[in-house]
């Protein structure tokens, strides 16, 4: 029987996670395919749709596992869709990636569902920062752009003119902005699941360093690992349905009634998650692309 070959898309081999999908591959008896993503060349035609890797045809994928950076969201969620079209099995789809890219988008999917989540509100310049603040329940509250990552684009503001400046500030660049409530209880700490297909396969608690209150990891917040009770677990995996993701970490608040879910990252990093867990997520992430196989 012929080896499965599964291409992952990413733009460097290097990357930590790209490095452990291809081992995890290998270990499973699959033959990885790394293909940068800005590399790939759509060729449509009434013959049937066709990819170019560096020139060369690319036939026989049996799955594909998308790491498709913010930077290069337009292109790469065109490839990915590409690949649909070609009917390549795709552990999330390009419509998904895209629900899950834009903030408020993918919060109003979760609310529809019935998920928890931090009031939210957008609006252009020219609307009421006074009515704004009101809607997320006052100061202080939680800024962001629309598309921002790994905190990138998220502010504080403590008071209103705070709130005013940094809204004129990001509407005067043409940035789409949102407000949105500031859960109090969980300042400066968070909880990252991540699902893989209809399960939770590892989760950690991310504490924010001294002075900060965003916990990611990359702005030195700190991961320990945890066990998920229940509720968290359901409230991840329904959260990642709701937006089309087989394949994605969920950030939730530990608020006083529960899990509220603060965003969703298609492309989630796990080199902290396997560390603080021990746990092979790789491993798991490619079974689960290779079962997709049609």
């Amino acid at each position: 029987m012929a080896r499965q070959r599964l291409c992952i898309l990413s733009r460097r081999k290097s990357l930590y996670s790209t490095k452990r999908l291809v081992e995890a591959a290998r270990q499973l008896r699959a033959n990885p395919l790394v293909m940068d993503t800005l590399r790939c060349t759509m060729v449509v035609a009434p013959t049937g749709n066709t990819l170019q890797y560096r020139g060369a045809e690319v036939t026989g994928l049996s799955a594909v596992i998308p790491r498709i950076g913010a930077s290069i969201t337009s292109y790469g969620m065109a490839v990915v869709s590409h690949l649909e079209t070609m009917n390549v099995p795709v552990v999330n789809p390009a419509g998904a990636i895209s629900r899950s890219r834009d903030k408020l988008r993918c919060l109003q999917l979760l609310a529809q569902q019935g998920i928890d989540v931090p009031r939210t509100v957008m609006a252009t310049e020219g609307a009421s920062v006074k009515k704004l603040l009101e809607s997320v329940g006052g100061l202080p509250c939680i800024i962001k752009l629309l598309r921002g990552t790994q905190g990138v684009g998220v502010m504080l503001a403590d008071t209103r003119g705070e709130a005013e400046t940094i809204l004129q500030t990001f509407w005067g660049l043409n940035q789409d902005v949102c407000l949105q409530e500031f859960v109090r209880e969980s300042r400066g700490r968070d909880v990252r699941a991540l699902v893989v297909g209809d399960e939770v396969v590892g989760a950690m608690r991310r504490q924010a360093k001294s002075g900060e209150f965003r916990s990611n990891i990359h702005r030195g917040g700190e991961g320990k690992s945890i066990q998920l009770d229940e509720t968290y677990k359901q409230v991840a995996v329904r959260a990642a349905r709701a937006v089309g993701l087989s394949v994605c970490g969920v950030d939730m608040l530990e608020g006083t009634n529960g899990p509220r879910v603060m965003e969703l990252n298609s492309s989630p990093g796990f080199e902290g998650l396997e560390k603080a867990t021990g746990r092979d997520i790789a491993g798991a992430i490619v079974k689960h692309a290779l079962s997709m196989r049609r």
